[in-house]
């Protein structure tokens, strides 16, 4: 028989080894979970950055297109112009910022900057190519002019990915011409040769790598490519001409705007769901609302035609820039148009006096989350002497 003592030692070591055992069990387990874990983590960081590069793959596009094309050769059977008088066939350009806008889509957007005074946008430059001291002196000015790209064009992906087909349409209807043609080149029709906006805007503020501006005729994500100061004494014409037919005072103007009790009582409720706004009260934003359709955003065919948008869709779809320049006609009260603001749709009628009543508002999908927005509050310690 062994002895007692060699009894113990041998269960000592069958109890250790299985800790032992059972530790490496466990931290294979852990191991294991640890790795589901992880795999989880990037299942939801990838489901992250795909919605995030959904938002930024038009632009990156774009950005990808006009590189190609300026490094295509040109064909053979192409005149090839003397080697003196050769010139780059493209200049491409790559945004240095976006603007950050308080119009969810085209419909709404003014066609004229300053008309809206209540317009607010940031222009959200890129560190990586705008260092923040190239603001400096900026907010020395009252305005400045913002050159950018008409990125929603619905023809802008053929001009690039085949410019051979896009063929320049050299006149256009024009809204105030009640559907009458003009020069694209006399009218600022978006639709043009190259997509560039010019716009003026109102300073209220710099920081950092961001700029507020007011009066705005820009909609949510359009590519800036500059921005340059206005200078009164160089950029305002005194006794500058312009054609009779944009002489018409209120020809795209409404009669009369009423808010009924009901979009009163559900708007703040609204205002405060909307995150990152860039309005400091709900009463604010609605006289936000009421300059926005002081003048008619309607297109022209959807006078003619009317039709009820589709919240869920996107607003666009039935207000494209060409059908804005369609033909004149009779509203219908009771159809229901939207106007997308600030994450919040806001629906009304118009009669065919065009009187318009504002019914009811409700949050969009996704408006309660853009952390990377410049909101009133990230602006307000900068504007503490009232400006807004």
């Amino acid at each position: 028989m062994a002895p007692p003592h060699s009894l113990a030692a041998a269960a000592l070591a069958a109890t250790t080894a299985a800790i032992v055992l059972s530790s490496l069990l466990y931290k294979r387990k852990c191991g294991r979970l640890a790795a589901r874990v992880q795999e989880l983590e990037a299942a939801v960081a990838a489901a992250g950055e795909k919605a995030a590069s959904e938002r930024r793959g038009r632009v990156r596009a774009q950005q990808s297109l006009r590189k190609a094309l300026s490094e295509q050769e040109p064909r053979s059977d192409e005149a090839r112009p003397p080697k003196a008088a050769a010139a780059p066939a493209s200049y491409p350009m790559a945004p240095i910022g976006t603007v950050q806008s308080c119009f969810s889509t085209r419909n709404g957007t003014p066609r004229q900057p300053l008309v809206v005074t209540l317009a607010r946008a940031t222009v959200a430059l890129d560190p990586a190519r705008v260092p923040a001291a190239a603001l400096e002196g900026l907010a020395s000015y009252s305005h400045c002019w913002i050159i950018y790209i008409f990125h929603l064009n619905t023809d802008l992906d053929k001009m690039w990915k085949d410019p051979a087909r896009s063929k320049l349409k050299a006149k256009v209807r024009v809204p105030r011409l009640k559907g009458g043609r003009m020069g694209v080149l006399a009218t600022r029709s978006p639709h043009r040769p190259n997509p560039i906006g010019l716009s003026v805007a109102k300073v209220e503020a710099v920081d950092g790598h961001a700029v507020l501006l007011s009066g705005v005729d820009l909609v949510d994500g359009t590519p800036v490519l500059d921005m340059k100061p206005y200078l009164p004494y160089s950029d305002s014409v005194k006794g500058a001409a312009v054609p009779s037919w944009l002489e018409v005072d209120g020809a795209l103007g409404v009669e009369s705007i009423h808010f009924s009790e009901h979009f009163i009582s559900v708007l703040p409720t609204c205002w405060m769901d909307a995150k990152q706004s860039l309005y400091a009260s709900a009463d604010e934003f609605q006289d936000l609302i009421k300059q926005v359709l002081s003048w008619d955003i309607r297109s022209i065919s959807q006078r003619i035609r009317p039709h009820q948008v589709n919240t869920q869709g996107n607003a666009d779809d039935h207000c494209s820039e060409e059908a804005d320049e369609d033909h004149e006609g009779r509203a219908c009260s009771g159809v229901v148009y939207h106007l997308h603001l600030e994450g919040i749709d806001v629906s009304y009628r118009i009669d065919q006096g065009s009187n318009i009543v504002v019914g009811d508002s409700t949050l969009l999908p996704g408006a309660m989350g853009n952390q990377n927005r410049h909101g009133y509050s990230a602006w307000r310690d900068k504007l503490g002497s009232g400006i807004l």
